[in-house]
């Protein structure tokens, strides 16, 4: 959707370079989810070698030759900092932004300390699994993801990634939670696409929506009697013309798969009623397309 907007917006009409970004796009996504989710295990490092320090400080205090170690200590750290599919993903990707740019590290540290959540968590000395994973998924949700400073180095580095930053963070945190036990091996870097036909899949939408658009369109035109077309938001077309394309060209995608997601895309990237318009076209063109038989759906599309 976003690659089929940007073509509109600086008009271009070369499609192979089109569908080469939008490929390159996807890819980075990967690299984006990388850097986030290493910034817990780079954060926990940089804590473990202030502690050292300090502890060997000439007149080290007490409470700094004997500190509290449950922050470095943290089971979802440990297993994040252990876990062989992220160790070979940041390996593979050459994913070293922390090491080059680790005062962005320092700030969220800084940031984690002065926090309540920080506080509470550190009030005790006891580790608990239950306690180490909702500690980290609240300083990821409440402090981590929301950081500006993290925010502007994220935009600077790829201006793509800005759409990205929710749907990654998202997918962080649900994999946080799911974790079992300290020693869960279960955690796997989840793959850009299912298989070969999934990727082929983006292609083949991204191709066939753009090259018929013209015809795409006139399957909705007439059924927005009470708006002026030109008036309709550009991103709800795109939405519409995707939708349309999946409803005719894709007979293995179900009407309703197809319907939740572009509703969901409504909600997220346009204006709050156009999940209302759009839910109302697509109905519409649905009844529409079964009794005029344009539907044609086998397999997994009949469900």
């Amino acid at each position: 959707m976003q690659s089929i907007y940007a073509m509109h917006q600086n008009g271009s009409d070369s499609l192979e370079k089109e569908e080469k970004f939008l490929l390159y796009s996807i890819d980075n996504i990967l690299d984006l989810y990388l850097i986030m989710l290493s910034s817990l295990i780079e954060i926990s490092k940089k804590e473990e070698v202030y502690i050292e320090k300090s502890s060997q400080k000439h007149l080290a205090t007490a409470e700094e030759r004997n500190p509290n170690k449950k922050f470095v200590n943290n089971s979802i750290f440990k297993l994040l900092t252990e876990n062989n599919s992220l160790s070979i993903a940041l390996e593979n990707r050459k994913i070293n932004n922390w090491s080059l740019n680790d005062d962005y590290i320092l700030i969220l540290l800084d940031e984690i300390k002065k926090s309540e959540l920080y506080e509470n968590y550190m009030s005790n000395s006891t580790n608990a699994f239950a306690e180490d994973q909702q500690f980290v998924v609240d300083i990821f949700m409440e402090v981590i993801a929301p950081n500006e400073k993290l925010y502007e180095y994220l935009e600077d580095n790829k201006l793509t990634w800005v759409d990205d930053i929710p749907v990654v963070n998202t997918q962080i945190v649900k994999q946080l939670k799911q974790l079992k036990s300290a020693n869960d091996e279960s955690f796997k870097v989840p793959k850009l696409y299912k298989d070969q036909e999934d990727k082929e899949f983006v292609s083949n939408l991204f191709r066939k929506t753009v090259l018929n658009e013209t015809e795409l369109a006139k399957e909705y035109i007439d059924k927005t009697p009470n708006w002026d077309t030109e008036r309709i938001a550009e991103i709800d077309t795109i939405i519409l013309k995707m939708a349309i394309c999946e409803f005719l060209k894709f007979p293995s995608i179900p009407v309703k798969v197809t319907i939740n997601e572009y509703l969901e895309l409504a909600k997220e990237y346009s204006t709050p009623k156009s999940s209302i318009f759009i839910n109302g076209i697509l109905d519409n063109l649905v009844k529409e397309f079964e009794i005029n038989k344009k539907l044609n759906k086998t397999g997994r599309g009949l469900m």
